[in-house]
């Protein structure tokens, strides 16, 4: 009988280390979508100061501003959907199972 009560506390022990893992790799992959969406909106930022500085490859330049706003949003978006995946992980946590 102890055995098995001793069972089922490692298998607590073992689910919350493993959502505390979570909670921690989704605040690391949230942080890396900051990042990344910082990036690209500074990227698309001095690719649209290159447009107005050399018009004769605006076109090129314009395009390459378009897809790292893109970026940038998509990058958010990422952070986002990372910091409601934290969010869970961290509500299993301070569960009272």
């Amino acid at each position: 009988m102890f055995t098995h009560h001793h069972k089922n506390q490692e298998q607590e022990n073992q689910s919350l280390v493993d959502h505390r893992k979570k909670e921690k790799h989704h605040k690391h992959m949230e942080q890396l979508g900051q990042l990344g969406a910082v990036a690209a909106g500074a990227y698309a930022m001095h690719e649209k100061h290159k447009a107005k500085k050399d018009p004769e490859h605006a076109h090129s330049h314009k395009i390459k501003e378009e897809i790292a706003a893109t970026v940038a949003v998509g990058s958010a978006g990422f952070a986002l959907h990372e910091h409601h995946m934290k969010k869970e992980a961290k509500k299993h946590i301070n569960s009272p199972n």
